[in-house]
């Protein structure tokens, strides 16, 4: 994958937004267990949603309101993928470190664009196991936790990225984690909120121009939850 920097946020993190490299705590995990009746602790093993029940509950433009308009997808690309100054990264592989889609096999994913802005946001869906989820997701912010700051050259490019871990949202959800990432490359710099929330047996992900992130995360979150 090719990651650009001379366009938007989004534009330079298109492969980078699915990583899941945001801060958690054990309170924000104990208290929604709590809320929703659950162990401490415990993970809950519930049927697994198909990627067409998850495009379902993506957010459209009308849930967005108005100025919002989809993004086309890019088509994939396969760039080799090199990351410097974070091991634990690393040995993910390149697929982990440019994010690209989560390698949970039910998925949907939507991106938007806002009026004549270079503001963006994009909604990420996954469903699998509670317990598969939460593991995969630890495991790459486990690889994070050590690295605030690395680089990444994928197809020539070499992008400086910082994360910076920012209090969870205290939504409902069992897990919750949200980071600032800053991407640097040809002197241009874009700073991009994630904040990825799971829910029993599926995982919200919103990435994008902060102001957007905070403006719908829990819109977001509502729809994906909902039972009908």
């Amino acid at each position: 994958m090719r990651v650009r920097v001379a366009t938007t946020a989004l534009g330079i993190t298109a492969a980078l937004l699915a990583l899941p490299a945001c801060s958690t705590t054990t309170g924000n995990r104990h208290a929604a267990a709590a809320r929703a009746g659950k162990p401490s602790g415990s993970v809950q093993e519930t049927t697994v949603l198909s990627s067409a029940a998850l495009k379902s509950r993506l957010l459209d433009p009308s849930d967005l309101g108005s100025g919002y308009l989809p993004k086309p997808e890019r088509p994939a690309r396969h760039d080799d993928v090199t990351v410097l100054g974070c091991p634990a990264l690393s040995e993910l592989g390149g697929d982990a470190a440019t994010g690209g889609t989560l390698t949970f096999p039910h998925n949907a994913k939507a991106s938007f664009t806002y009026a004549s802005t270079s503001w963006e946001i994009s909604e990420e869906l996954y469903s699998d196991s509670a317990r598969k989820l939460s593991d995969g997701i630890d495991r790459i912010f486990d690889a994070m936790t050590g690295c605030p700051t690395y680089q990444v050259v994928s197809g020539g490019a070499l992008v400086n990225v910082a994360s910076q871990k920012l209090t969870a949202p205290g939504a409902d959800g069992d897990q919750q984690w949200s980071q600032l990432l800053t991407f640097t490359a040809a002197g241009r710099s874009s700073v991009v909120k994630q904040t990825a929330i799971r829910d029993d047996n599926l995982l919200v992900i919103v990435s994008g121009s902060p102001a957007l992130v905070d403006r719908h995360l829990d819109k977001a979150l509502a729809k994906a939850t909902a039972t009908s």
